[in-house]
């Protein structure tokens, strides 16, 4: 059996899961690329960039609203490469609506994407983990520091990430596992660039005026933190939130 690492990714057919699937193969850890059956980008594009960097890869098709098609995507990594030592939980979703006319279903629908399918997924690859390994999950400024309005279910979804996550580094850290997130700021994916329920790509260029560092930020940049905390190299960062936005959050609005 290899003992290159093998890592649980989800959402990565396009934007931050992609870019952390390249980054982990540039890194000699063989990726599970986990892809919802309704996303319109095609995962093979990150299979050949994972092959690109010299990496090992599978598509693994997988909804996180469901406890057995997110088991199912753990088992059959372990099934094929004999272990797991790296989960991102980086699948989620967007939509805009006004606090008032939110329906109960719409708040349920994003929750169970963007914080209960973090929960099944960090399950269900800790179930096969052992010491060195590390769940990063994916929040954002929205929820993660600050509110956004017309996105109350997404950015309390994204808060409730970070309770989880350092839940899960409490639990589990005397069995040396750790847990960590990432809080994005605005980076340009498919999801920050949809005009309808998010910025778009004429609101991501205006938001570089705002951002101390002059521009909005690349998935790479994400991924290469998540890189980071899934390495030993973070042998003793657990349950830490690291926001990755230019100085954003901290700047102070003229």
């Amino acid at each position: 059996m290899s003992e290159n690492p093998v890592a649980m990714i989800t959402g990565a057919a396009s934007g931050i899961g992609a870019a952390t699937s390249v980054c982990l193969a540039e890194r000699g850890v063989r990726v599970g690329i986990g892809t919802f059956g309704g996303d319109p980008h095609d995962p093979e594009h990150t299979l050949r960039a994972v092959h690109d960097a010299g990496g090992e890869g599978q598509i693994v098709e997988v909804d996180v609203r469901s406890t057995d098609s997110v088991n199912a995507f753990a088992d059959s990594l372990v099934a094929a490469w004999g272990r797991l030592d790296i989960v991102v939980a980086n699948a989620g979703i967007l939509r805009q609506a006004s606090f008032t006319d939110l329906r109960d279903e719409q708040w349920h629908d994003l929750l169970d994407v963007d914080l209960h399918g973090v929960m099944r997924t960090a399950r269900a690859g800790l179930r096969h983990m052992g010491a060195g390994g590390s769940v990063t999950a994916v929040s954002s400024i929205a929820g993660g520091v600050y509110g956004w309005q017309d996105h109350a279910h997404y950015a309390t979804a994204k808060a409730g990430v970070l309770g989880l996550i350092r839940s899960i580094a409490v639990e589990f850290g005397p069995r040396q596992i750790r847990a960590n997130a990432v809080i994005p700021g605005l980076i340009r994916t498919p999801q920050s660039s949809d005009a309808v329920n998010s910025l778009g790509p004429e609101g991501l260029d205006r938001a570089g005026d705002y951002i101390p560092w002059g521009r909005v930020g690349d998935p790479r940049e994400v991924a290469e933190v998540i890189g980071f905390l899934s390495s030993p190299a973070a042998s003793y960062v657990s349950g830490q939130a690291i926001v990755v936005d230019g100085a954003l959050t901290t700047a102070m609005r003229d």
